[in-house]
């Protein structure tokens, strides 16, 4: 019988999953959920005293070691001995990811040690959670986002892990349907032509995807803070080889299709590094540039981020204490599609993602 270790559960995330029944439930079990893993990959956790596990949107990652000081494996950055034990909120996206991992092997992304699916229980390679994209500067981000989306980029193949993917062609028909009903549901947040321009995409995009034979492995969250660095290694700028290894990928959200989808999530962060001069002008070329670092077609990227930024749009619309975030999405939404709504903040006054909400929870009290 395993253990229950005595490892804190982060605030944020205790305040996240305490609103909804299922949340609290899941919050209930983690202790013995943590303990079971710790016990069955013979683990102890690597916590400072005081210290609290790192956490996400969606689960709690643990450093760990091995009970018996033996290495996890060559994980390429000269801390073998080191990984984490991450404990997601069972939900799509937890479910599909130890199958990317296990389909990528390490290259552009973490390393995958062991998983249990049905618990959404991973063990993976210990990357430097203090050194993400979102800490160099925005021209060595542009590179290496590009190396990294270039080793995801894998074509689909017989292994078994392909088939519980969603294909990004499948999710522009949904999206057919299920923007224009909630817009009308959601009377009508932002003028049509936008939701149209959304559209056009859906049915274009869509249907070359169905014909496409550029079908690849897409990590569709693909931000500047899901891109970690490997400790041990050097940095971008210090030689090819150890660029292209330097920095790995995690959290994902697993798509088959056009690499071009995975160009939004850096088009709507880092907003505020835009210039106060034609703004839009730069945001698109921002996206010319990271679609040139990973070999994409700028246009096919600029189309597929206007729609996720619309989708987004449309889920803030739908939510208390997004207002920010609301007019974050449609000033890149419209600014993609050539016509930056009127009224809305300037980009160095919209919000993270994220932070807006933060705010209003704190506010809130939750």
């Amino acid at each position: 019988m395993s253990t229950i270790p005595d490892v804190p559960i982060p605030p944020d995330l205790s305040r996240r999953y305490s609103r909804t029944p299922e949340g609290r439930a899941w919050l209930a079990s983690l202790p013995v959920l943590i303990g079971q893993f710790l016990d069955q990959w013979e683990l102890l956790p690597d916590l400072e005293p005081g210290a609290l596990p790192w956490n996400g949107h969606g689960g709690v990652v643990i450093p760990v070691r091995r009970r018996d000081g033996a290495r996890f494996g060559g994980n390429g950055g000269g801390n073998g001995d080191l990984a984490v034990l991450k404990v997601a909120f069972p939900h799509e996206e937890a479910t599909r990811e130890h199958h990317a991992l296990a389909l990528w092997g390490g290259h552009g992304a973490v390393r995958l040690l062991a998983a249990d699916a049905g618990s959404c229980a991973l063990l993976l390679e210990r990357l430097d959670a203090c050194r993400s994209l979102l800490d160099v500067p925005l021209e060595t981000a542009v590179t290496v986002w590009g190396g990294v989306v270039r080793q995801l980029s894998v074509v689909p193949d017989d292994r078994p892990q392909w088939r519980d993917i969603d294909h990004v062609a499948a999710r522009a028909e949904q999206w057919s349907d299920e923007l224009p009903a909630t817009w009308e549901h959601l009377a009508r947040p932002f003028p049509r032509w936008l939701l149209e321009a959304a559209l056009e995409v859906c049915q274009t995009r869509g249907a070359v995807g169905r014909r496409s034979a550029k079908d690849v492995l897409v990590h569709a969250d693909l931000h500047y803070l899901n891109i970690l660095a490997r400790p041990g290694l050097p940095g971008p700028g210090t030689g090819q080889e150890a660029g292209l290894e330097a920095y790995a990928a995690i959290d994902p959200q697993p798509m088959i299709g056009e690499a071009e989808f995975a160009v939004a999530p850096v088009l709507w962060n880092r907003l505020r590094e835009l210039p106060q001069h034609n703004p839009g002008r730069a945001l698109l070329a921002r996206c010319g540039d990271f679609s040139a670092a990973a070999g994409l077609d700028a246009e096919t990227a600029r189309q597929w981020s206007l729609v996720r930024e619309v989708e987004n749009a449309l889920g803030y619309a739908s939510q208390r204490h997004h207002e920010g975030d609301l007019a974050r999405s449609l000033w890149v939404a419209s600014t993609l599609a050539g016509r930056t709504l009127p009224g809305l903040p300037g980009p160095q006054q919209l919000p993270s993602p994220g932070e807006a909400a933060g705010e209003a929870a704190g506010l809130a009290g939750g």
